[in-house]
């Protein structure tokens, strides 16, 4: 029994279909099932129940990767605490973000850090807030960079910068002529927000007390910002937009930006660890890399914004 053949088995297990757990593995599926053949007449059981298009585990086969997944966490946590104490940062590291922080955040870090340290080994994933949370808690990530919610009191946060909310209105919405944005405003307006479960969603539906704009057919939900964005650019309604976007804009997109009146809704992004992560030194590197990376007042909690 072999480390490799425990982390077929969690992979297997997870996904239902050899093909996906061979590409989450980076090995063919031949090899994968090969491996976990080898392992059921090592063991002399049937872990999995191979029928046309579907894998079931079999009851032993669920016990044996809940025990596998436990392994496979120890083992990563000997390499790590091995690898803390001569503070190395090399090796593999997996990083989850949300994709309402990835794309106005990682160009401004990661190609710098991956340049200064190519021997760490950075893979980069976007997942949303409960994903993120749940991969974390299994041990699939290594950390993540997200957004500070109630009830994550079960992992290790970080602070590492407050961004603003904002408004972004097209130029033939009423709105447009408003030097500043009141959540009183936004009761009649085309709003584009994103789909349920992003937490930049819901923040903004709590704050601007929009819950009765969700059944309007005046609110359109869709997955991204930038296509948001295209609609507003195109003569239609407002939506909402982070603080670290505006370091993207040309000064035409800028024309179209306004901010909240006070208190301004703000989020704070954090890096979230397990409690239990040793690898300080990859954790040190990451925060001091990315507050360096984003402008010096957004390292601290502006006096008019409210966190939300």
């Amino acid at each position: 029994m072999t480390l490799q053949q425990l982390e077929y088995v969690v992979a297997v297990n997870r996904l239902r279909q050899f093909a996906k757990a061979a590409a989450y593995c980076g090995v063919t599926q031949p090899t994968l099932s090969a491996m976990i053949q080898k392992l059921e007449a090592e063991l002399g059981v049937r872990l999995f129940d191979r029928t046309a298009g579907r894998v079931i585990p079999t009851a032993i086969g669920e016990a044996v990767a809940e025990r596998a997944e436990k392994t496979l966490a120890m083992a990563r946590g000997i390499r790590d605490l091995v690898a803390n104490e001569k503070q190395k940062v090399s090796g593999r590291f997996r990083l989850g973000i949300l994709p309402t922080i990835a794309p106005y955040l990682l160009p401004r870090f990661l190609p710098q850090l991956c340049a200064t340290h190519p021997e760490m080994e950075l893979r980069v994933v976007e997942m949303k807030t409960s994903d993120i949370c749940r991969a974390v808690r299994q041990g699939d990530l290594d950390a993540a960079i997200l957004v500070r919610l109630d009830g994550m009191e079960e992992f290790s946060l970080q602070t590492l910068f407050y961004e603003q909310f904002m408004a972004y209105v097209s130029r033939t919405d009423k709105l447009f002529t408003h030097e500043r944005i009141r959540t009183s405003d936004l009761n009649d307006e085309y709003l584009w927000l994103l789909d349920e479960g992003h937490c930049f969603r819901d923040q903004l539906v709590k704050f601007c007390h929009l819950k009765a704009a969700q059944s309007s057919q005046n609110t359109y939900s869709l997955g991204s910002i930038e296509t948001f964005m295209r609609m507003v650019e195109g003569g239609k309604g407002i939506t909402f937009i982070p603080q670290l976007a505006l370091e993207q804009f040309s000064s035409q997109q800028r024309e179209m930006v306004r901010p909240f009146a006070i208190p301004v809704p703000t989020r704070e992004v954090v890096l979230m660890t397990r409690n239990d992560f040793v690898r300080d030194a990859v954790s040190r590197l990451l925060c001091q890399s990315v507050r360096a990376a984003v402008p010096k007042e957004m390292l601290k909690m502006q006096r008019e914004g409210v966190r939300v």
